[in-house]
């Protein structure tokens, strides 16, 4: 089989596009489900003496009416954090909850220890997230523009974007709170992405140099794209298959790290293959230049 990439191009950017209108649609809704490392709030960590379960913990806060974040820690997991949003009556709630979990586990007072994050630290949080994303993206525009040329560079950006915006989008449908873990994972999809972007770009070039008297730029890039779709769905499903274990099997907690990852790196393989050649493959053929993936 082979793929028709640039011919339909049209149709490889309304597929994506589907699901981005439909995550930015539930956050015109609803807004953006933002954790404590942006909008403040607390954080309770408990040193449990006895074995307990993370369930039957946010059990006891779904019962006192708290939607709260909870992981395991300390040695053996034998403590829990619970960081909770920023809301009225901050010290009542903790109050509620200090009680309710000394009552089921049998707990001192000195077991508890609460901090608290202001929303200024949030805002730096913000900043800087946005800082790096961009610091990024700019390196990686100058090496491909190096390394290939400008309308390539511009064409992987985009495609970036495209994994970026599909994994804001996954996490609102899912309804998964953005915090810090989330900008680990934007970050780490960049750099994965890009990777196979590479891959194919380097075909390109190869084929260009070898074929470009013979082909235009769209059938130059459609031979690469289908020269290098096995190498990049091997690498990328063995990765996609680990991450999903990962996201069944693991503990609660983790969960909000690896679903954004997961929908990363499926956006990141379908954008190396279905966005960034075939953009850079129409805006070369629209601008009248052929063969323009040779290096320089």
């Amino acid at each position: 089989m082979k793929f028709r990439t640039v011919k339909y191009i049209k149709l490889w950017i309304a597929i994506p596009l589907v699901i981005i209108l439909i995550g930015f649609g539930l956050i015109a809704v609803r807004g953006l489900n933002l954790g404590v490392d942006f909008i403040g709030g607390s954080v309770i960590h408990v040193s449990m003496d006895n074995n307990y379960n993370v369930n039957d913990v946010r059990g006891i806060l779904n019962d006192l009416g708290v939607s709260a974040d909870i992981v395991s820690a300390g040695q053996n997991n034998q403590d829990i954090i619970i960081r909770l949003r920023y809301m009225e009556d901050q010290q009542g709630i903790h109050e509620e909850i200090i009680g309710s979990l000394q009552e089921r586990y049998e707990l001192d007072e000195e077991k508890f220890s609460i901090d608290f994050v202001g929303p200024t630290i949030g805002k730096e949080l913000v900043r800087d997230a946005v800082k790096s994303i961009l610091i990024a993206s700019g390196l990686i525009l100058i090496y491909i523009w190096i390394r290939f040329k400008l309308k390539s560079g511009v064409a992987a950006i985009i495609a970036l974007i495209h994994d970026i915006l599909v994994m804001i989008a996954v996490t609102s449908i899912a309804g998964i709170q953005i915090n810090s873990s989330f900008i680990a994972a934007i970050l780490t999809i960049l750099g994965y992405s890009i990777n196979d972007t590479i891959v194919v770009f380097d075909r390109v070039r190869e084929n260009s140099k070898r074929l470009g008297r013979k082909m235009d730029m769209p059938e130059i890039v459609d031979l690469s794209i289908n020269q290098s779709v096995i190498r990049t769905l091997n690498t990328s499903l063995t990765t996609i298959f680990s991450v999903a274990a990962l996201y069944v099997l693991g503990v609660e907690s983790i969960k909000d790290f690896t679903l954004p990852i997961l929908a990363g790196l499926i956006a990141g393989s379908y954008s190396s293959l279905f966005i960034a050649g075939p953009i850079w493959a129409v805006w070369d053929k629209r601008s009248g230049n052929q063969s323009t993936a040779a290096a320089k």
